[in-house]
């Protein structure tokens, strides 16, 4: 991935269950908070904590557009509420034009929350509720066409679903779209919401920890599912204080859940997106790993970012923070990368007690002071897709 001139990320918008906007983040970023509880919005029949943003009971579409109210398209309005974002994109468009700025968004389960509660709604054989849309609400383009129409964007539009790397792969397409010259600016990102179909699959591959995640711990047994939306702001030429330098992707296709033991599409990956950034592994003070603390996932991730960075370089999860955000985790948790790079801090592994003494990296579990420049942000999918991206301010 080869910019022919600059490209910056000029604003982004962020909700986790953390709450919502920068600030919120950043200090929980220094302070090594966990949005993690036990989980109220569903009644499962079995126990979990999982990541659910709040407020979102407030966070309705606007009135014209409330046909498409779902808890993905809410969670995006709890993102744009907080910050400057939407006054960001509302002047690139004035600037570029709406034929010029692009969409692409990365998701899993896009509104699927609406078809699961009309279906508990249905008796016998009678239709869904009528309030309920396929192509408004559980279509995997559903939540980036309501943003289409939400922000004023009339240019190339499209959804990435490659499971958990869905969004980190939609910033390197918003990143391409620019760079071929078809965009100036682009709108990039995820949105990921809870629902049953997540919690049922996962506690199905025996995934769920019974409680909030440990990634890396010794005592890890799972992951905890988290919600979130993320849209960065993609432009050429412009100001700003980030970029993304580069990008590696591959699909190794070792297994349709398990990574290979060695990491090494992984590597491949953080190669790949090391030499797109023309640097050096030396160059880079902090590698965000994807790490879901399930066993095999954080050791096998480990292993590769050793090979590739040495047993030195500080290396964390954010998902003991934010749990797993699945399609939305790539550019959730490069929003708090970028927040890092911005307030010079090296996130600490949240839950971490003692570090699996398989894993050979430097893993703090604290938040630890640092002057970053370059940071790498892993995020990797069920079916080995695989993508690394190096940050840079």
């Amino acid at each position: 991935m080869v910019a022919r001139e600059p490209i910056a990320i000029t604003e982004f918008a962020l909700a986790t269950c953390l709450g919502a906007g920068g600030r919120v983040h950043a200090e929980a970023l220094r302070a090594g908070r966990s949005g993690l509880a036990p989980c109220e919005v569903y009644d499962t029949p079995f126990t979990c904590y999982v990541g659910a943003v709040p407020g979102l009971e407030d966070c309705a579409p606007p009135s014209e557009l409330e046909a498409w109210d779902n808890r993905a398209t809410r969670l995006a309005e709890a993102a744009l509420a907080a910050d400057s974002y939407g006054r960001r994109v509302t002047a690139a468009v004035c600037r570029w034009g709406p034929e010029r700025v692009g969409l692409v968004l990365g998701t899993s389960t896009s509104g699927v929350e609406k078809l699961e509660t009309a279906y508990r709604a249905r008796r016998g054989e009678e239709p869904l509720a009528a309030e309920y849309s396929m192509r408004r609400h559980n279509d995997h383009h559903a939540v980036a066409s309501y943003l289409m129409t939400r922000l004023g964007l009339a240019g190339p539009c499209w959804t990435i679903s490659t499971a958990c790397s869905s969004s980190a792969k939609a910033l390197v397409d918003a990143h391409q779209l620019i760079s071929a010259d078809l965009c100036d600016a682009v709108v990039a990102g995820g949105i990921d919401s809870l629902c049953l179909t997540s919690l049922a699959g996962f506690e199905g591959l025996q995934l769920i920890s019974r409680k909030p995640c440990r990634p890396c711990d010794a005592e890890r047994d799972g992951l905890s599912i988290g919600e979130g939306a993320a849209l960065l702001l993609m432009e050429r030429a412009a100001d700003g204080p980030y970029r993304l330098s580069g990008a590696g992707e591959n699909s190794d296709g070792f297994h349709m859940s398990t990574p290979p033991a060695d990491g090494a599409g992984a590597a491949v990956a953080m190669r790949g997106a090391l030499a797109a950034a023309e640097l050096m592994p030396s160059d880079v003070g902090y590698v965000k790993l994807h790490g879901t603390a399930t066993p095999a996932n954080d050791v096998a991730e480990c292993r590769a970012v050793a090979e590739v960075f040495g047993a030195t370089t500080p290396v964390s999860s954010l998902k003991g923070a934010v749990g797993h955000t699945l399609g939305a985790a790539g550019a959730v948790e490069t929003a708090m990368c970028l927040l890092a790079l911005e307030h010079g801090v090296i996130p600490g592994c949240v839950g971490l007690r003692r570090v699996d003494p398989a894993i050979a990296c430097s893993v703090p579990d604290a938040p630890q002071a640092a002057a970053l420049k370059h940071v790498v942000a892993n995020a990797f999918g069920f079916g080995g897709n695989n993508c690394a991206l190096v940050l840079s301010r």
